[in-house]
């Protein structure tokens, strides 16, 4: 059982990191270059922060719980804060190497868009800081024990990996804000970004009501998401291109799906015959769909 939660915990929590990270990055160098040193950054604001938090505990009164609630969460803030400082200095590191990268290229342009940049440099930061969140707890997933046993919620490990999900995607998105933000000069957009941040990071100290917290930083996800879809450049205007097949996008789709369809059928005990039948109905399908987005000739 405890491998079980602790593979399924794993693969909720990293299961789109790792697919986006394959589909995205793992094929160009440039970019698992940034995917590193943007790990590293993050890494060292952490360590500032962790430093500042332990030397403000130390010379506290360690018997008083309430000072220490209260010094965690300032210690939280400052997390926030110096993750988002050091996304600006990286953001600056980032834009001086696309200069230099500019300078060297034949045709003048750089390898790399500081669009495809912030990206990167925005999922770096949600890979590590999501590895580090749930790193111990995946740990102590695997057993002896069981969660509940004295009333405690039995979703701990669930919810902490879903809660990971949702701060890769964040960062990814905070990424892409704030680097367009840099770009445009919108300080309101970086405000907005950092006190995204803040609440996001307030909310978790609601666990574990995970009611209270998992679904509003699910909210918040998604409000990032759309926000950084147009800070990219995404319009009403793309989606329709692509749900209306222009590049063949949606005969792609089709078929992806489909195929996970037959996949299910034959997990789910049909027979050869019953997936058989519906291949062939996919086959059909698929030729019309091929005759209609075909161009004319």
């Amino acid at each position: 059982m405890g491998l079980a939660v602790f593979f399924g915990c794993t693969f909720v929590a990293f299961g789109p990191a790792l697919s986006l990270f394959i589909l995205t990055v793992a094929g160009d160098p440039l970019r698992v270059i940034i995917l590193v040193a943007g790990s590293f950054f993050w890494l060292v604001s952490v360590l500032l922060s962790s430093l500042i938090w332990f030397i403000s505990v130390q010379v506290s009164d360690r018997n008083d719980s309430s000072l220490q609630y209260g010094l965690l969460i300032f210690g939280a803030a400052i997390s926030v804060l110096l993750q988002e400082a050091f996304r600006y200095a990286y953001y600056r590191l980032l834009k001086k190497a696309d200069e230099g990268l500019a300078t060297i290229s034949e045709d003048g342009r750089s390898p790399i868009s500081i669009g495809q940049m912030a990206y990167v440099s925005g999922f770096s930061f949600g890979i590590i800081s999501g590895v580090f969140s749930v790193i111990n707890i995946l740990a102590d997933a695997v057993g002896p024990g069981i969660v509940g046993v004295h009333g405690d919620s039995q979703y701990y490990f669930l919810t902490s990996a879903f809660l990971t999900m949702a701060i890769v995607f964040l960062h990814t998105f905070w990424g892409i804000i704030f680097f367009a933000a840099c770009e445009k000069r919108k300080p309101f957009h970086i405000v907005g970004v950092v006190l995204s941040h803040l609440i996001t990071s307030g909310l978790t100290f609601l666990n574990p009501w995970y009611e209270a917290s998992l679904i509003p930083i699910y909210i918040i996800t998604l409000g990032m998401g759309v926000w950084a879809f147009v800070a990219a450049g995404g319009s009403h205007h793309n989606i329709r291109k692509c749900l209306a097949c222009k590049y063949g996008g949606l005969l792609h789709m089709q078929l992806v799906f489909y195929s996970f369809t037959i996949c299910l059928l034959s997990v789910n005990g049909n027979t050869e015959a019953e997936c058989l039948r519906f291949a062939v109905t996919l086959q059909e399908h698929l030729y019309k769909c091929r005759r209609r987005f075909s161009p004319p000739t």
